[in-house]
């Protein structure tokens, strides 16, 4: 577990390579070392491989050994495997070989979703929808296949060929396609468009080696539409490399400016300024985040707010602060070791504390926040003078000591119908199965996907008249108590009244699921997310903050300390920050 959260918060900071040489380097010289405890692991180990009563495995008890090192320190200090690292790097890395297509197992059927643009698959005439039933003459339908094994025989290096037979509703018999794999582009920009005449929206959800480029096209792109002011979307995003996150903060601030910096016990403080005049210097700045916006998502928003570049909206940031290094190991595997803290322009360390070897409860802490009301309301948060800083052009008070606190809070309203919707057991059912993303919708659109891009030709069509008809709304209700049903072993299942009674309180955010789902499917991501952040109130609250200058100046002037109206979540736990991060 700790591994896979690791994976979502990385920020790799340096080149694993020439680190990895340096420690090979070293590690050399260990035989010959002083060391009491190099000399005590060293005798343990000989003393297994050679006296133990049974057969051991000696790399395992060496890799055994190092994760249960790593895991007295701190939570971001890890080891991955090769397969683990191979894993990791990839979405980092901008892009991987493969066939280019994103499917879903349902059934232990393997759907296509989406082809990506100009891939191998498309370019064959693979379709959305199509079901993909062997691969290399072997069966993958109805055998009940993890998805890794099923990405493991469809990937490969670039120009192999794979075989696959699919079937495609409409047609009688399995179509044979041979696929040349190819480069296949990773995107770390999810979606990108004009809210209004003036507003542009972008989201990322990492930050790999393409983002940077990604954002100044973007941006261009953005403009010559029109765009003066621009909402930036981090939620969710959990970082990824150190070096994207500064690229992108120097798209918004001055030349000169302190973006970032690092320092530890045996590493010499180093800085990272802007180098140039970025592509989004002037005009208004939102930037939108959430509890799980770590690592480089907090380097961006902590270098904004504290040069008071642009407002910061959403909810408390998750507090990952801490630079690892990684160190290559001899069969691929890595170690990822904390050697540094970074901190913001003001000075702010953002890790929030931890206790050494207990990274279950350091993970657990957000569910400690939602336990605690942080999420439901601002009113009870205070920091200790000792976590408040001030910001560098206006000398706002911001706060350090457990991740970026926003500039406008928004809890959740847990009386508004978006809640209620949303939080109805039936609601839950049915998103947990997957009835609308991976069973209804894909369905829908094996019949109808011709037909609605005939009927709406532009997005805007679609939004303004794109209705969820009742038929719909029963089609989909038939596959869940088709499902529930076969699991109760009966013959048909009824909803009862309580499911009823969700199901009315449920139906409209139902309804703005499957007409999202389907924008997805006969457009692309980026109509999705139009649809989709609407029901959001962080949303909706940045676009009116944004084209309200005069509330949106007053964010960037008011001096929070002394404001009882945003004052945040109680956070006296954390006040140890300090003794644990310097």
């Amino acid at each position: 577990m700790k591994q896979i959260l690791f994976a979502c918060l990385l920020i790799c900071c340096m080149n694993s390579c020439s680190y990895g040489q340096d420690f090979r380097t070293s590690a050399r010289t260990m035989g010959m070392t002083n060391d009491p405890a190099i000399r005590k692991l060293s005798i343990a180990l000989t003393a297994i491989e050679r006296l133990y009563v049974d057969t051991v495995n000696s790399n395992q008890l060496a890799e055994d050994a190092i994760i249960h090192m790593l895991d007295k320190l701190d939570p971001h200090s890890t080891y991955l495997t090769a397969e683990e690292v191979k894993k990791a790097n990839e979405p980092l890395q901008g892009n991987f070989d493969g066939i280019g297509i994103q499917f879903n197992m349902f059934t232990d059927t393997l759907y296509v979703v989406e082809v990506i643009p100009d891939g191998p698959s498309e370019k064959i005439g693979i379709r959305p929808g199509d079901r993909i039933i062997y691969v290399d003459d072997i069966l993958i339908a109805g055998v009940k296949m993890k998805n890794d094994d099923v990405v493991s025989k469809l990937k490969g290096p670039k120009g192999t060929t794979v075989k696959v037979k699919i079937l495609r509703k409409g047609v009688p018999n399995l179509l044979d396609f041979k696929i040349v794999r190819d480069k296949i582009p990773v995107h770390s920009l999810k979606a990108s468009y004009m809210i209004d005449n003036k507003t542009g929206y972008m989201k990322f959800d990492q930050f790999s080696a393409t983002t940077h480029q990604e954002f100044k096209d973007s941006i261009g792109k953005l403009k010559a539409q029109g765009m003066e002011n621009l909402i930036l979307d981090l939620q969710g995003n959990g970082g990824g490399y150190l070096m994207a996150s500064i690229e992108l903060a120097n798209e918004f601030l001055n030349p000169k400016s302190l973006i970032v910096y690092t320092e530890g016990l045996n590493q010499k403080r180093e800085e990272w300024e802007a180098n140039k005049n970025g592509s989004f210097m002037e005009g208004r700045l939102v930037i939108l985040v959430d509890y799980a916006s770590a690592s480089a998502s907090e380097i961006v928003a902590g270098a904004v707010q504290d040069w008071d570049r642009g407002v910061i909206i959403g909810t408390r940031t998750f507090g990952k602060g801490m630079v690892q290094r990684p160190i290559g190991l001899p069969d691929g595997s890595m170690i990822r070791l904390t050697t540094a803290h970074y901190y913001t322009p003001a000075g702010r360390s953002i890790q929030k504390p931890y206790t050494k070897g207990d990274s279950e409860s350091y993970y657990r802490e957000l569910l400690d926040r939602a336990y605690n009301g942080e999420m439901l309301s601002a009113d009870s948060v205070h920091f200790a003078d000792s976590l408040i800083y001030k910001t560098l052009t206006k000398n706002r008070t911001v706060y350090g000591g457990g991740g970026i606190m926003p500039d406008y809070y928004v809890p959740v309203d847990t009386t508004d119908a978006f809640y209620t919707a949303r939080t109805t057991q039936f609601f839950l059912d049915l998103n947990n199965r997957g009835i609308i993303v991976y069973k209804y919708v894909p369905n829908l659109l094996d019949d109808n996907r011709d037909k609605y891009k005939k009927q709406y030709p532009s997005f805007d069509s679609f939004k303004k008249n794109f209705t969820v008809t009742d038929k719909m709304f029963n089609e989909m209700l038939s596959i869940y108590r088709k499902e529930k049903a076969e699991e109760l072993k009966e013959t048909s299942y009824q909803l009862t009244e309580q499911q009823l009674e969700d199901y009315q309180k449920s139906k409209w955010l139902l309804s703005h699921y499957i007409k999202m789902t389907i924008a997805r499917g006969v457009y692309s991501d980026n109509e999705f997310y139009q649809l989709y952040n609407t029901i959001f109130d962080t949303y909706n609250k940045a676009i009116e903050i944004i084209n309200d200058e005069n509330e949106y100046n007053e964010l960037l002037n008011q001096d929070r300390k002394n404001n009882n109206e945003l004052t945040f979540p109680n956070l006296n736990i954390y006040n140890s920050v300090i003794e644990v991060t310097k």
